[in-house]
């Protein structure tokens, strides 16, 4: 990590592990240049600090101290970096992750959750119109989080929260239910019930690793994909997932997760630095740099 940047240069960065491989530092800096800003996002991976994710703390002091805008944060810390922070907000709050930390004039220290507005902003640019009614959210992780809190504040009326981990479903299901719009329902399910659960639905949003590049495949049978109206994915690397495709091929609307990583980036951005980003110009670019990726074999 470089720390003798010249002052006139805004600051930011990513905290986290195994994170060499992430496209926020040239997202964040090609935006920055398209605005007219100086501007350098560093990537704090702690193999290479020599830090563990307790360490986070100390981590954000440090930024502080280097006179950072912020940071984004990623796994593994985006819940312990919870008890670091002087404030938070309110939606960072009802979800219990915080993935992106302002570093205010005063030295505050204040937590974010850019990951439930990406996924919220990207399925009504990507999916305009699409139901509510009826919603399966596969995988109950941080993203399938991120992803429950948006559906909820954006009216879903019946979403059914599916996961390996049963009791994680129920947890997630619980925890979106106060933020629901009157008579609306979360439920938790087994990953066993997701078959019938998805013949039902009127949409379905994935949320699991599957179809990542070093998790390649499909997280279900293709078949069950017939006559449903749309499938939103969460994976972004690639951009064009096997589920992407099959939906396509069972006549779906689709939404591919660039959207979500690119939202989740802007809205990021717009906290750091006060301007707000072209999200179509950033689109464009992180799928120039997948492109360029998928033709090197280098995808990650």
């Amino acid at each position: 990590m470089q720390s003798s940047i010249e002052t006139a240069v805004l600051r930011t960065g990513l905290i986290g592990a195994g994170i060499g491989p992430s496209l926020s530092p040239a997202l964040h800096e090609r935006e920055a240049v398209a605005l007219g800003m100086a501007l350098r996002y560093l990537r704090w991976d702690l193999a290479e600090l020599g830090a563990g994710p307790a360490d986070v703390g100390d981590l954000l002091a440090r930024a502080r101290v280097e006179g950072y805008l912020g940071l984004n944060v990623t796994h593994p810390c985006k819940q312990l970096v919870l008890g670091h922070l002087d404030t938070l907000a309110p939606d960072a709050a009802a979800i219990g992750a915080v993935n992106t930390v302002v570093i205010g004039p005063d030295g505050t220290l204040t937590g974010h959750n850019t990951d439930w507005t990406g996924f919220g902003d990207g399925l009504r640019e990507g999916l305009p119109g699409a139901s509510l009614e009826n919603v399966v959210l596969l995988g109950a992780g941080g993203a399938g989080a991120a992803a429950g809190y948006a559906l909820a504040r954006r009216g879903v009326r019946e979403l059914h929260v599916v996961d390996v981990d049963a009791a994680r479903a129920t947890a997630l299901a619980t925890t979106l239910t106060p933020h629901l719009a009157p008579g609306a329902t979360a439920t938790g399910h087994p990953r066993p019930a997701l078959d019938g659960l998805v013949t039902r639905a009127g949409g379905l949003v994935h949320a699991t690793p599957v179809g990542m590049a070093e998790h390649p495949g499909m997280p279900f049978d293709a078949g069950l994909l017939a006559g449903r109206p749309w499938v939103a994915e969460i994976v972004y690397r690639p951009l064009d997932t096997a589920l992407l495709q099959a939906a396509r091929a069972a006549g779906c609307r689709t939404v591919d997760g660039g959207r979500m990583a690119v939202h989740q980036a802007a809205e990021a951005f717009r906290l750091f630095t006060g301007r707000v980003p072209d999200t179509a110009r950033m689109l464009a670019h992180l799928a120039e740099m997948i492109t360029a990726e998928e033709g090197t074999g280098r995808v990650a």
